[in-house]
């Protein structure tokens, strides 16, 4: 997995981007991708995601995660991202997670979970919209939400 991991404020310390980088390699092995795979994850304010929600997603609050996949259904005027990787020979590039470290801190409070588990919640999610899985119909919320936490449980990061 080829992932950049921006943390230019540096929200979280340097350490626990290896342990995102270790995460995201672990749910792409699950979901068998190719090694050379790209994303990137941005660590941002609160300010900074409440923005960018407001702006992309007309909802204005503050959220954990926002992903942004190059591949979505719903951009019927874009060109057919996969066809081109392989017309080209380039890596697969799945998209951008925008993750706000604060919130996540918050939420780990209201769910009474550990800042890793919550945190590990929040990016295997966003890795998964990029990936093609959503949860707006029941039954899609249902397959989700099952491999999102067999991730979990089986790196470690159990309830």
């Amino acid at each position: 997995m080829n992932l950049e991991i921006i943390n230019d404020d540096h929200l979280l310390p340097a350490e626990r981007e290896d342990w995102i980088r270790k995460l995201v390699e672990f749910a792409a092995a699950k979901l068998e991708l190719p090694a050379e795979t790209e994303m990137s994850i941005s660590l941002i304010t609160d300010d900074k995601i409440r923005e960018i929600n407001r702006e992309y997603r007309d909802k204005d609050r503050v959220t954990d995660v926002i992903s942004f996949a190059i591949e979505d259904d719903e951009a019927d005027e874009w060109p057919n991202f996969r066809e081109l990787e392989d017309e080209l020979d380039i890596p697969r590039n799945i998209g951008d997670l925008f993750i706000a470290p604060g919130h996540v801190a918050e939420q780990a409070k209201t769910y009474e979970h550990s800042f890793d588990r919550e945190f590990g919640y929040t990016v295997v999610h966003g890795f998964l919209h990029l990936n093609g899985y959503d949860h707006i119909e029941p039954a899609d919320e249902q397959v989700m939400i099952k491999l999102q936490e067999e991730i979990l449980d089986a790196y470690g990061l159990k309830r």
